[in-house]
């Protein structure tokens, strides 16, 4: 019997990270779960899927906005399990910023977080990856295409990254798979209360209605597990939300 796959899941504590982890792990991988701040929600998630099955999840944290700390993230996982599979980059940091007003700090801080600590987490576990065949999927945004007001820097960080996952797809194909989902309106943010700017956003998507944390994880397991002849590839799963930009 072959061995189960290995994921490594960042921003895994909770939402849409979080139910990736899980949707993988109810496919039969194995879970490394990446976290920042997040550390006692990701081992509640880590001790509920050990529950099911023994050994099959791990914790790690990380801030990825620091190169020391995405080398440290690739050595706890070497730590946790001898192989690595799924890559899922999850991660993100998300705030407006406004031109003429934009710090320094934000700059970095959003694009270290969603576009260099992408990057650089691949880069260091690119022998991994290789060894295995991995998958790597990005989480995009559908504002990486079109501009999300007063958030430029946000806007950026994700165009970067969806060009990130098709120029990696040429460079490291065969070998490893890189694809890219992009959510549309996928939970509320935190903290959001703005009933006439949620109604606004359900008004021009298609389907008129929010997604589920469970419709990003299922596109995720597609690319992960079903799709060995689909590479270099950016899915909207936004309800139509796209349609009407």
């Amino acid at each position: 019997m072959s061995s189960p796959k290995t994921a490594l899941v960042t921003g895994a504590a909770a939402r849409i990270g979080a139910c990736t982890a899980e949707t993988l792990h109810s496919r039969g991988c194995n879970v490394l779960l990446h976290c920042n701040s997040s550390v006692d929600r990701a081992q509640a998630l880590a001790d509920k899927l050990n529950g099911q099955r023994p050994g099959s999840a791990a914790v790690a944290r990380a801030d990825l906005s620091s190169l020391d700390d995405i080398e440290s993230l690739a050595e706890q996982f070497r730590s946790a399990f001898d192989q690595l599979d799924i890559l899922v980059n999850n991660a993100s940091r998300f705030y407006p910023t406004h031109v003429g007003e934009t710090k320094t700090w934000q700059w970095d801080d959003l694009v270290n977080s969603n576009l260099r600590g992408p990057y650089f987490l691949v880069q260091a576990l690119l022998p991994e990856l290789k060894r295995r065949g991995g998958s790597v999927i990005n989480i995009v945004d559908i504002y990486a295409r079109r501009p999300l007001p007063d958030h430029v820097v946000y806007c950026v960080s994700k165009a970067g990254l969806e060009m990130m996952t098709k120029a990696m797809a040429a460079e490291l194909g065969p070998a490893i798979r890189v694809n890219g989902v992009s959510p549309g309106a996928i939970l509320w943010p935190e903290n959001d209360d703005n009933e006439a700017a949620r109604q606004a956003v359900l008004d021009r998507t298609v389907m008129k209605r929010i997604g589920e944390a469970s419709d990003i994880a299922d596109a995720v397991a597609y690319f992960a597990l079903d799709a060995s002849y689909v590479t270099g590839q950016i899915l909207a799963v936004d309800g139509g939300r796209s349609l009407n930009m």
